[in-house]
């Protein structure tokens, strides 16, 4: 059974933001959320062991995701969130990049800032990536998702999505 720690659970109802970050959480109880979940713009799920998020179905207004540190994998499902416009995903266990950002591309069509650092899918330096997969890791998500202007931690810029969009390009017949 879940159990939550009142002392760290956090709603701030004048800036709209919900926080259960550090729980050890393996879902979220709907009995739990705030009646007006689609008021709710920032919800902060950071260091949980939740690997499904369907829970957000109701969150109409999210523009800030936060799901740090989880047992997220590739196939998980995301309901649509048309506001979303950041999601933070570091170190969970996102391995089929494929898979997942396109399960992004149709759940957050308006995705501007995702990390997505410390996950197999995300190749880099640190965790054992040659440069030429981290900069083709960058060129896929960059491609996929039209809208974003920041992965990981650097910014987009117009010649690696003009790259980008050259690679991987719709094949036509």
């Amino acid at each position: 059974m879940t159990t939550i720690n009142r002392n760290k659970a956090k709603w701030n109802e004048s800036e709209k933001k919900l926080s259960f970050a550090y729980q050890g959480l393996d879902s979220i109880p709907d009995q739990l959320l705030p009646d007006a979940k689609h008021l709710i713009e920032y919800l902060d799920l950071t260091e949980n062991n939740l690997d499904d998020l369907r829970f957000l179905i109701d969150f109409f207004n999210l523009q800030t995701l936060i799901v740090d540190k989880n047992r997220i994998n590739s196939n998980v499902k995301i309901p649509r969130l048309d506001m979303l416009h950041t999601l933070w995903i570091n170190q969970n266990e996102i391995a089929n990049l494929s898979v997942f950002v396109q399960t992004l591309a149709k759940s957050c069509p308006r995705l501007k800032y995702l990390s997505m650092m410390k996950n197999p899918a995300a190749p880099s330096f640190f965790n054992g990536g040659s440069y030429k997969q981290y900069v083709d890791y960058r060129y896929y998500v960059i491609s996929q998702l039209p809208h974003l202007i920041m992965l990981d931690d650097r910014q987009v810029s117009l010649e690696e999505r003009q790259e980008a969009e050259r690679i991987y390009a719709p094949m036509t017949l």
